[in-house]
């Protein structure tokens, strides 16, 4: 387990626990929306809707479909130089920078071509092998789910 409870994050997904540190060193808007969600209990139940082999696992959209977000207001990009590598936590958004809101992908494998264009905002710490066994496709057909998603410093 990380050593900051207030910036780890841990994941209860249908595959098993996943146990994320957050940086909000590189990505301070990003990690304090992630923390106001998952207080919130906006994450748990929602799928894993976008899986790609090789590449990356999405999820946070509440209708599942990689369509939607959460009420509050877009965030403004925080590129950052962490490379896109197996492991990292990165942002999903649509066109515009700055259109980052609750979606998030997990990379399963380098993914380094996204670097300085998606917000790297932490990094699985425990559990990859549980992301790695998350059903693939696009869209997933009865996909795995986030169940629960926690900050640490509340789960005690």
């Amino acid at each position: 387990m990380a050593s900051d409870p207030e910036n780890t994050l841990i994941i209860e997904t249908t595959k098993g626990p996943v146990v994320i540190e957050l940086r909000p060193d590189l990505a301070p808007g990003h990690v304090e929306r992630i923390k106001k969600l998952a207080r919130e209990g906006f994450y748990d139940g929602i799928p894993f809707h976008r899986v790609i082999e090789g590449f990356m696992a999405q999820t946070g959209c509440p209708k599942g479909l990689g369509t939607g977000g959460s009420s509050y207001p877009n965030l403004k990009a925080e590129f950052n130089s962490e490379p896109h590598v197996r492991g990292v936590c990165s942002m999903a958004r649509a066109q515009s920078p700055d259109s980052a809101n609750s979606q998030f992908f997990i990379v399963f494998d380098d993914a380094t071509f996204l670097d300085g264009k998606y917000t790297v905002w932490g990094k699985v710490i425990e559990g990859m092998e549980n992301v790695d066994k998350i059903k693939r496709g696009e869209p997933v057909q009865n996909p795995d789910k986030m169940i629960s998603v926690k900050v640490a410093a509340d789960a005690a």
